[in-house]
């Protein structure tokens, strides 16, 4: 029988898996969306309906963010994530196999089921057997590796689609989930560690006891950095070449520059999240100069090259804060709730995701293109505000308890 890994050993098996996981769980946001004109001509259906798969997919994601929050402290972080990676691996082979409009329907709410999965059971994991001193360090490198799953499924998608055919690659995409989940299969000292650093009685703190203020601000929080970043990932090329009339390949470069910088900054903001515990003026920080030079971007004619050195730098200061957005997340949750606190207000994801298409639409159909740089500049001072309130009453609450126990 094969020794259980302790020590550093354990914690770096742990990350890797965990952020195994975490790529696939990115991967699997855009395993159809590149395949969508293959997928229209092959099903006989248009644009519309292929949307509604998406959405159901995000409702049904939402709604049971929280129940599986519930489940991961219930039942093990680890195995409801091998359950998930299951799930979201078999609804893609289906999909592959059985390629009809109904049936994808079908499949797209058992992905949101597995959706649902991820950040609960990823940081419950993460928060039970990483250190404390070490943890935003490891929260970091498990954003990164979702960020990676999101920069490489389209350019995979399509290159598999075009040697087998699109239903192949997507049987293939649902296989790579199903890779992953073996070695977590195996991690059974996962269980053990967890139940070691678990408080008794955890798994019964009911749910009016973990929808503190606090919590409830996270969940607004998480919904505005969804709608924050949303309009510029989905609408900032189109909205670049109506305004300054550069060419789609130059808008989606600078597009490009965001979203790799993003991944950079995650990196970085691992160490700045061990560095210090005022969290929430990290991510004050790092939005409000995100938000000036997208205020930048939107209003003033830049060329090709200072632009994509602005969109790169607003990508890398809002990458930064999102070890510090963890960490947030961990202090607000009772020991032993980490997941079902996270399972809530990763809801605010599901909001913004199904809010902020509708936004960015209606504002290219208005032909206000400007607006998508204006909306997410708004969103990112909120979220400032947001993060600079919730560390002014964590530093009270800390003062106040000082307080009484010097009483």
């Amino acid at each position: 029988m094969r020794r259980a890994p302790t020590g550093r050993m354990a914690e770096n098996q742990a990350l890797g898996l965990i952020s195994a996981a975490h790529l696939v769980s990115h991967f699997y946001y855009l395993v159809l969306v590149p395949l969508f004109p293959m997928i229209k001509d092959r099903l006989g259906i248009g644009y519309v309906e292929l949307g509604f798969a998406l959405t159901l997919f995000n409702i049904v994601s939402g709604l049971v963010q929280t129940p599986m929050g519930y489940a991961v402290d219930r039942f093990g972080a680890r195995r409801v994530l091998v359950a998930g990676l299951t799930l979201g691996g078999l609804a893609y082979v289906s999909i592959g196999l059985f390629p009809s409009y109904g049936w994808l329907l079908c499949a797209s709410v058992l992905l949101g089921i597995a959706n649902a999965v991820y950040h609960p059971a990823d940081y419950a994991i993460l928060g039970s057997v990483i250190e404390p001193s070490r943890l935003g360090r490891a929260f970091s490198f498990h954003t990164f590796a979702g960020f990676i799953g999101g920069a490489v499924a389209p350019l995979l998608m399509l290159m598999l689609a075009r040697i087998w055919g699109p239903e192949l690659a997507i049987v293939a995409a649902g296989i790579l989930g199903l890779v992953v989940a073996m070695p977590l299969m195996a991690a059974g000292w996962m269980d053990r560690s967890a139940a070691a650093r678990t408080p008794a009685g955890a798994a019964n703190i009911p749910l009016r006891g973990l929808l503190t203020p606090a919590v409830w601000g996270l969940v607004g929080f998480f919904t505005l950095l969804s709608l924050s970043s949303g309009a510029l990932t989905n609408y900032s090329a189109v909205a670049l070449t109506t305004m300054y009339g550069i060419t789609l390949s130059a808008a989606n470069v600078a597009l490009s520059g965001f979203l790799f910088a993003s991944a950079a900054g995650v990196l970085a903001g691992g160490f700045i999240a061990d560095a210090t515990k005022r969290h929430g003026d990290v991510a004050a920080a790092g939005f409000g100069g995100s938000a000036v030079l997208i205020l930048l971007v939107g209003t003033v004619d830049l060329g090709p090259i200072l632009l994509t050195l602005a969109m790169s730098g607003a990508g890398f200061l809002s990458g930064m804060i999102s070890p510090s957005r963890d960490m947030l997340v961990r202090a607000a949750s009772p020991p032993g709730a980490f997941g079902r606190v996270f399972g809530i207000v990763t809801t605010g994801f599901n909001i913004g995701g199904t809010v902020g298409p509708l936004i960015g639409g209606w504002i290219m159909d208005h032909n206000m293109p400007r607006w998508v740089f204006y909306s997410s500049v708004l969103f990112m001072v909120m979220t400032s505000v947001m993060a600079l309130t919730s560390e002014w009453r964590t530093r009270r609450r800390a003062m106040m308890a000082g307080v009484a126990a010097g009483e």
